[in-house]
């Protein structure tokens, strides 16, 4: 087991007063902390600091896609454990975001004991409630969008493209889903 100094997280997050919160609340739970906004300046932290742990923000500053980092922090250390946090969930990105190496994928708003307790969480649960709801023609639109989306990386004329949609009708459409 490791001891609670051994336990160091990189938050990699661009909302700075939302990482604020996740630093100050980890560092009172004993992990050594560090945060970034994005991709920028990950090698020398890598190198330098070599996290155990790792909180993602799915979409970052300028459209940018926490599943990069996620892959990267992946290839770094496999056995990193990695959460990825979103505000825009779909089937499509979580299944990504696993594949790429992160742990769990959370949807926001989420709190410092649900990231800790997902970080504790190796194995899946074979006693999760299974739904007998079907999914409706919007979630299914919108899983659909969000996958284009994650494909082009988050470029919206690109994700329109693969759609076959207007980019404006594309925008509109992510507009009237955005989370607050």
């Amino acid at each position: 087991m490791m001891s609670k100094t051994d336990r160091r997280l990189l938050i990699v997050e661009d909302d700075a007063a939302f990482a604020r919160t996740l630093v100050r609340s980890f560092e009172r739970r004993g992990y050594q902390v560090r945060h970034l906004a994005g991709e920028d300046g990950m090698p020398a932290l890598l190198e330098d600091f070599a996290p155990t742990h790792a909180v993602v923000d799915l979409k970052l500053a300028a459209g940018a896609s926490g599943l990069s980092s996620v892959k990267h922090l992946h290839a770094f250390d496999p056995d990193m454990v990695i959460i990825v946090l979103t505000g825009y969930a779909s089937i499509a990105t979580a299944v990504e975001a696993i594949k790429l190496g992160a742990r769990h994928y959370l949807a926001k708003p989420s709190n410092t004991d649900d990231i800790e307790a997902a970080f504790q969480r190796a194995a899946g649960d074979t006693e999760v409630e299974l739904t007998e709801r079907t999914t409706s023609i919007k979630t299914l639109e919108w899983e659909h969008i969000h996958e284009a989306l994650a494909a082009s990386d988050f470029n919206i004329s690109e994700a329109a493209r693969r759609l076959g949609l207007h980019r404006r009708t594309l925008a509109r459409k992510l507009e009237k889903r955005r989370v607050k």
